[in-house]
């Protein structure tokens, strides 16, 4: 009666240690946990610049008000446009890790990361760099609306060269996005909120933001990689090609 009671307990307590709901790693969430495992096998790399939002959001509200603006522009297209034209400028990072090299892409094609109720999706904008603020922003609006309602084609997620990850609507000061292979380089948006900068020596308040990049150094080397993210910095801050 003692061995039979003993079996039976370990047995109720072996049931009571497992999940109550356990979500297979299968359909999107596999495809997720696919995607992010071989990006972290990648040997990546990390840096982070602090960028001065002022003008730039000054030239948003300036395009907003202009006639034929989209309904809703915000600071994600500013943030496409100066990447897309930053991988212009610094094309190492516009490029896949392919078996035995790394093939430079002939285009930019931007993804966009776009989270959804149970896992994420990155639908690629093309030719990005050849796009408007104007129809950056629209672009981002209808392929993240289309990604949550799930109508569009495989193909839409295809191809994508670099891509883009704003978290800042969770109110994160910064994080570390993971990337997405075999593309080389991923930047991260965290919040905007005002901070105190110096300007000319003297104190004042500015919306400051932290980008985040992350690459894959097989591919790129930390010096280049600084480049680009400078490049991205400064288009922001100076409006320059804007």
């Amino acid at each position: 009666m003692s061995a039979v009671a003993t079996d039976t307990e370990s047995a109720e307590s072996a049931e009571s240690r497992q999940p109550a709901s356990l979500i297979a790693l299968k359909g999107l969430r596999g495809s997720i946990a696919r995607n992010m495992t071989a990006g972290w096998q990648a040997p990546r790399v990390a840096m982070g610049a602090e960028v001065d939002l002022s003008h730039a959001l000054a030239l948003l509200a300036e395009r907003q008000a202009a006639p034929g603006a989209p309904l809703r522009m915000t600071v994600t297209s500013l943030v496409l446009r100066a990447v897309a034209l930053a991988l212009r400028e610094h094309p190492a990072l516009n490029a896949w890790m392919r078996e035995g090299g790394i093939e430079r892409a002939s285009a930019i094609h931007l993804g966009l990361a776009v989270a959804l109720s149970d896992g994420l999706a990155v639908p690629v904008i093309r030719n990005a760099d050849t796009l408007s603020i104007e129809q950056l922003a629209t672009a981002s609006r209808e392929l993240a609306q289309g990604t949550r309602d799930g109508r569009l084609p495989p193909k839409t997620y295809q191809g994508g060269s670099f891509t883009v990850t704003n978290l800042g609507m969770t109110g994160i000061d910064w994080f570390t996005p993971i990337l997405n292979p075999p593309q080389v380089g991923i930047l991260g948006l965290s919040r905007m909120t005002d901070r105190p900068v110096v300007r000319n020596g003297s104190l004042a308040i500015a919306p400051m933001s932290t980008l985040t990049l992350v690459f894959d150094h097989r591919a790129v080397d930390g010096h280049p990689a600084a480049l680009f993210l400078r490049s991205v910095r400064e288009h922001l801050e100076t409006c320059d090609g804007l």
